[in-house]
Parts: C-alpha cells; sequence; structure tokens
C-alpha cells in the first residue's frame, strides 16, 4: 500500500506534522511518498492507495495550492481514502467562537473545491516567534497575550497534540488497509 502525504507549510511547522503523519504511516507499513503540494508535477493522486493532505490555515483561509490541488485532483481523490490534517492556533485557543470557526475551515474549503474530505483531523499549530518578523512578532505576541498564551518570544512555542495526531494517522491508514482489500 502507497500513501501520497502532502503539504502546505508556511513557518515549517505544518511540515514538522507531515513528517511526522508520513513516519507514523511508515510504521504501519505502508510506502509513503511525502511532498511539498506547491512543487507541481510529482505526484498523480490515482496512483496511490490513499491520499493525507496536512494544510495550515493563515489570515483566515489554507493555502491557495491545497485548494488548487484538490480542485486538480478531486476526481482520483474520490477514488482513495483521503483526509485532512487542518493546522491552527485557532483550534487551541480559550474562546469557543474561536475554536469553532477553526473547526469550520475544511467545509469553506470543501465548498470552494467541490470536494468532501471525509476524515478531518484539527491540530494545533505553533508559535514560531523565531520565523516572524518583527510586526508579526509583535502582532502574534499581542494575540497570544491576549488568548493567556505564551509570550516569551526568544523561542518557538508548539501546541500540537502529537498523541492525537498519532491516533488519527493510525486511523487513515486503517482506513486505506481496508480499502486496499476490498
Amino acid at each position: 500500500m502507497t500513501v501520497l502525504v502532502l503539504y502546505a507549510t508556511i513557518e515549517g511547522h505544518t511540515r514538522k506534522i507531515a513528517e511526522r503523519a508520513a513516519s507514523k504511516l511508515e510504521e504501519s507499513g505502508q510506502i509513503v511518498v511525502l511532498g511539498d503540494v506547491r512543487e507541481p508535477g510529482f505526484a498523480v493522486p490515482g496512483r496511490f492507495d490513499g491520499v493525507l493532505i496536512c494544510a495550515p490555515i493563515h489570515i483566515g483561509r489554507y493555502p491557495t495550492s491545497v485548494a488548487q490541488f484538490i480542485i486538480d485532483w478531486k476526481a482520483a481523490l474520490s477514488q482513495v481514502p483521503t483526509a485532512l490534517v487542518s493546522v491552527s492556533l485557532g483550534i487551541r485557543s480559550g474562546s469557543a467562537e474561536d475554536r469553532a470557526e477553526a473547526e469550520a475551515y475544511p467545509a469553506k474549503l470543501e465548498k470552494k473545491t467541490g470536494f468532501h474530505i471525509p476524515k478531518v483531523h484539527h491540530a494545533a499549530g505553533a508559535l514560531k516567534y523565531l520565523e516572524y518578523d518583527f510586526f508579526k512578532r509583535a502582532l502574534m505576541r499581542q494575540i497570544a497575550e491576549k488568548e493567556g498564551g505564551p509570550v516569551d518570544t526568544s523561542q518557538d512555542h508548539e501546541f500540537t497534540d502529537w498523541a492525537a495526531l498519532d491516533a488519527f494517522v493510525q486511523e487513515f491508514a486503517d482506513d486505506v488497509a481496508l480499502a486496499v482489500k476490498a
């Protein structure tokens, strides 16, 4: 069984999530092809037994390359188990409204692309203070302070629940195995 794990990333944390997912899929016996969705032409989804997409939410949307990939390949994606790891800081917010907004992004992606991704995991991202320019660092610090989050800008802060991600990836691996047997 071969699984395509695609990601888009802004500061690198979603790539780290995708690499972890790929590693867990390999541990479950899958052959994995890992790649950045912004690098066109390296993989055709129809040649895989499953597709896992890892995408961050920035400034209220997923990267355009993620939506375009789904639009371009939705016929092939509909033939295999497909899942999404949606990465955002909003999912860990203390505000139920902010969490609900983060949870709604996959539905917005579905509306935009016309493709329903049947399995979605919401992963908290990271504050990458060391990657931000002066203005973004100040803005993100202000937001973190409002949320009661870390304001030490001398280091990055990860919020991903790795055990929950691992469990989701294992469920996806099981779905792929079942689909191959069918």
